[in-house]
């Protein structure tokens, strides 16, 4: 059974998780008492405020950062669907002050701008958004920062004459208003933007695209946000352009532009084109019963994948992430030299047999942290995935057994920035829509793990843990999509599904998000 995108895409941005939040922003650590320590042999400190345009993974980010010489330390603070009035309300604007940059590049006015036909909270009148730019820049010069504002990042609308017309001509016009009143420095990259789209045209401009699916499900170019070389490209520009609007800056862009690293290559192959479908890439599914392939999301994952995909599920029953490197499972995992390693342990590790349990807050995060080390030493991406959640309901809600486990690596994936995805807090909030015979239709029946936890009792249990057909397509998808709003380049390599195909029958798509 197929279940649809737009309803997974729904349920996912809903979720409130604390590892993937929106489009191309993995989760970092944040300490207060840490935050302001800067990187040793940096003299200078500059954060990135704004929203996915500025991010690493979507936005001009990582390109901006590239830039500059090691003496630099580069913090992107930016936050995928922020805008004036989020970044400040969620808690990000706290945060980018305790950092203590001397400089804010601060960009806004994508999730700003006002939409009649789809209205959400994020959105800032044109007046409300001059307010909000004022306060920020008041508040980073009382904090002794300098403000530098930024006018948003074009969007790649091309029309019939095979120029640009930008949506946010408004924001950027209240940008350089905001700059002129406040006499704060300015970078106009909404203007040089559209400048240098029009000057390569549209065929070269969707080369420094990601992807996205439409309303039919196929992959098409997604005009808003950046694959490594859009990345590298106005991230330059951005660059550049903070020397010339600060020109004690200046001295510390880089004399020529910097070029795509190893991992950025190889991130642009895989991307491929709409038309190609993505990849070649192989991705390897480590972990327990619940990931592999006879009772886990594993074979529903590995489903929703291009041709151009080699899906190696390597999970095995009854594994924590002690046992499974113990008894070699990981050793002939790193053997496959996969591009991408999703990880997810949890559900035995909690369990008191000591060949298998580890700590929540100690060796569980020792051994992820293991786990990343390896993968990264073979030239490999690491994933970390929380542990699906059990469906067991007390009181009309999911028995939430297994949060320790998820929130140590949610941690473990913070502190080494990198991708997370919390498949305990989505799968857990998609349950919490249901009854506990709704969320049975997920239910396996037969599995060597619960046929073991049940031998000897006259009537076994429901298996609350294990997935059947339907329940492995429905989280196997969620994982996709999940994963490839941080690991954007892999997305023509999930196969779209129709926004008009039917969604599950137990449940309706909840309609908030980012």
């Amino acid at each position: 059974m197929r279940i649809a995108m737009a309803w997974v895409v729904a349920v996912v941005m809903g979720a409130g998780s604390a590892c993937v939040q929106a489009q191309g922003d993995p989760a970092k650590a944040f300490d207060a008492a840490t935050a302001a320590v800067r990187k040793p042999g940096t003299t200078v400190r500059v954060d990135l405020i704004g929203d996915s345009t500025q991010t690493d993974n979507a936005g001009y980010g990582r390109g901006f950062c590239a830039n500059f010489t090691a003496q630099v330390d580069c913090v992107n603070m930016a936050r995928g669907g922020a805008s004036t009035r989020t970044f400040r309300n969620d808690g990000i604007w706290d945060r980018a002050l305790a950092t203590k940059p001397d400089y804010m590049v601060i960009q806004f006015g994508h999730n700003d701008e006002v939409s009649k036909s789809q209205p959400m909270p994020r959105q800032v009148p044109l007046a409300d958004y001059v307010t909000n730019l004022k306060q920020f820049v008041r508040e980073a010069r009382a904090a002794g920062i300098t403000p530098v504002l930024c006018t948003p990042l074009t969007r790649r609308y091309f029309e019939s004459d095979g120029k640009v017309h930008s949506d946010l001509t408004e924001y950027s016009e209240a940008m350089r208003g905001v700059a002129a009143d406040m006499k704060t420095p300015l970078i106009e990259l909404q203007n040089e933007s559209i400048a240098y789209l029009d000057k390569v045209g549209e065929a070269e401009g969707n080369k420094l695209a990601i992807t996205k699916k439409d309303n039919d499900g196929k992959t098409i170019f997604d005009k808003t946000h950046l694959d490594w070389a859009g990345s590298y490209v106005f991230g330059r520009m951005v660059a550049v352009d903070l020397g010339k609007a600060v020109p004690a800056m200046a001295k510390y862009v880089l004399p020529v532009a910097a070029t795509l690293p190893p991992e950025g290559v190889k991130a642009m192959k895989i991307l491929g084109s709409p038309k190609e479908g993505g990849g070649p890439v192989k991705i390897v599914l480590v972990g327990d019963s619940t990931v592999a392939t006879e009772g886990g999301w594993g074979p529903g994952f590995c489903a929703v994948l291009t041709k151009n995909v080699t899906c190696v599920d390597l999970a095995l029953n009854g594994r924590s992430s002690k046992s499974f490197r113990d008894e070699g499972a990981w050793k002939k995992a790193v053997a496959e030299h996969g591009d991408y390693y999703l990880i997810q342990f949890g559900h035995n590790d909690q369990k008191p047999d000591p060949s298998r349990h580890t700590d929540a807050d100690t060796t569980f995060i020792e051994q992820l942290k293991q786990y990343v080390a390896d993968v990264r030493a073979i030239g490999g991406v690491p994933v970390i995935v929380t542990s699906l959640s059990r469906r067991t309901f007390v009181d009309g809600k999911v028995k939430e057994d297994l949060k320790d486990y998820a929130v140590a690596a949610r941690k473990a994936a913070a502190e080494e920035d990198i991708t997370c995805i919390d498949l305990n807090a989505l799968s857990t909030r998609l349950l919490n829509t249901m009854t506990q015979a709704q969320a049975d239709e997920f239910d396996m029946t037969g599995h060597a793990d619960a046929k073991a936890e049940n031998a000897g009792k006259a009537a076994p249990a429901l298996d609350r843990t294990h997935l059947n057909d339907k329940g492995k397509a429905v989280f196997g998808l969620m994982v996709a999509d999940n994963l490839v709003r941080t690991q954007v380049e892999l997305g023509p390599d999930v196969i779209g599904v129709p926004v008009g195909a039917a969604p599950a029958p137990q449940q309706a798509a909840p309609t908030d998000g980012h």
